[in-house]
């Protein structure tokens, strides 16, 4: 037969009980849409973090105290920043500061073991370039406030303290003293540490709140090129009589790192995907099997006309080809549309890999065959006048 004609009597069964084709298909339909959505959603998550990444720079890196040989908390000396700039790739450099004991309260009639885990932090005025942070509202220190009882909060800080926005009128109390909210922070995805912060001005904490002048992170950007050898060098230059009580990191790997956790957990959910396609597939072989038994009198009557094994054989074996593919082509648009709609109302970029698409009809056509080849060996065996024959 040529293959307008296989196309042709191969769907006739479909269209004869279009309803249990349907059910067939839709069971292979929901194994490729669950893989789909799962390669294009997670593949989405992992533009948005490369675009996030691309945008934020990955030349941050930080300096943090570690600990001594006897196992306390290390500082940093207070000299570390000065000692660090004059590092040629770094090109800046800025600081916080933590400073230990000091709560934070919405007022003064908050009780004092309310303080909500807020911390209290000197920062540099460049600190905010320096880790890509924004403003929701307000403005950042600069050398006119940060000498003064002013305070920008992070965006975890301002939730728990139920500020929402930047004013005179709008007060926290640190230390005892009152300070003028004068910015509120979007979530700093490079220093999430901050979000739970009320960062004021160096020289304020030095004067309202007893701030000892060394820094806890220092923050650095450099060449991209010249990150790996920056890092080389940092702790013996933050700290030189003992480097070894130096921390450096770089915030851009921890997200490195959650994309790498991401695929290992999309490939346990494509397995998933990969369950829900075989059992469509064995819907598709149940169908087919069942069509043999009800159609033995079509298949003995096509056998007495003069149609051989191999027609037969191909009949059927094109039918569950068809019902897999309706299934696979029903499944990718499903896949498409909600791994879309999912990246657009996470605002990310939709991606849906060609190669999960083609893989994807790939083994649909695949299971198809697999599942269609015993019920069509079968009905090519039957002979026209035991086929003729059943009830």
């Amino acid at each position: 037969m040529r293959p307008r004609d296989v196309l042709r009597v191969g769907g006739v069964g479909l269209r004869t009980r279009p309803l249990r084709a349907f059910l067939s298909a839709l069971g292979i339909a929901i194994g490729i849409a669950a893989m789909i959505c799962v390669v294009g959603i997670s593949s989405s998550s992992r533009a948005e973090l490369d675009r996030t990444l691309s945008s934020l720079g990955t030349d941050l890196l930080t300096i943090t105290p570690g600990q001594t040989l006897s196992g306390d908390e290390a500082t940093l000396p207070v000299e570390a920043e000065a000692m660090i700039e004059r590092i040629s790739p770094v090109q800046s450099v800025s600081a916080t500061g933590v400073l230990s004991g000091i709560a934070i309260y919405r007022s003064e009639e908050i009780p004092e073991e309310q303080t909500g885990g807020l911390s209290a932090v000197a920062a540099r005025e460049d600190l905010l370039p320096a880790i890509s942070g924004e403003l929701a509202d307000g403005v950042w220190l600069n050398e006119a406030t940060a000498g003064y009882p002013a305070v920008v909060l992070g965006a975890s800080a301002a939730e728990r303290l139920g500020i929402t926005r930047a004013a005179p009128e709008t007060q926290v109390v640190i230390g005892g003293e009152r300070f003028t909210v004068i910015g509120i922070l979007e979530p700093l995805l490079l220093a999430p540490e901050l979000d739970d912060a009320a960062l004021v001005g160096w020289p304020a904490a030095a004067e309202f709140l007893g701030f000892d002048g060394h820094p806890t992170t220092i923050y650095t950007r450099s060449d991209e090129s010249e990150v790996e050898a920056v890092g080389n060098v940092l702790a013996a230059t933050a700290n030189p009589e003992a480097p070894n009580e130096v921390q450096v990191s770089r915030p851009s790997d921890a997200l490195a790192a959650q994309q790498a956790t991401d695929e290992a957990f999309t490939g346990l959910l494509i397995g998933l995907g990969a369950v829900a396609l075989l059992v469509g597939g064995i819907g598709v072989a149940n169908t087919m099997v069942i069509s043999v038994l009800e159609r033995r009198s079509e298949i003995g009557l096509r056998r007495a006309l003069g149609a051989t094994h191999g027609q037969i054989r191909t009949q059927f074996l094109a039918e569950s080809l068809l019902l897999s593919a309706l299934g696979g082509i029903g499944g990718v648009l499903i896949g498409i549309g909600v791994t879309t709609g999912y990246a657009f109302s996470q605002d990310w970029p939709a991606v849906v890999p060609p190669l999960a698409m083609s893989s994807g009809l790939a083994a649909t056509l695949a299971i198809g065959a697999i599942a269609g080849l015993y019920p069509a060996i079968r009905a090519a065996r039957l002979s026209p006048t035991e086929a003729l024959a059943a009830p």
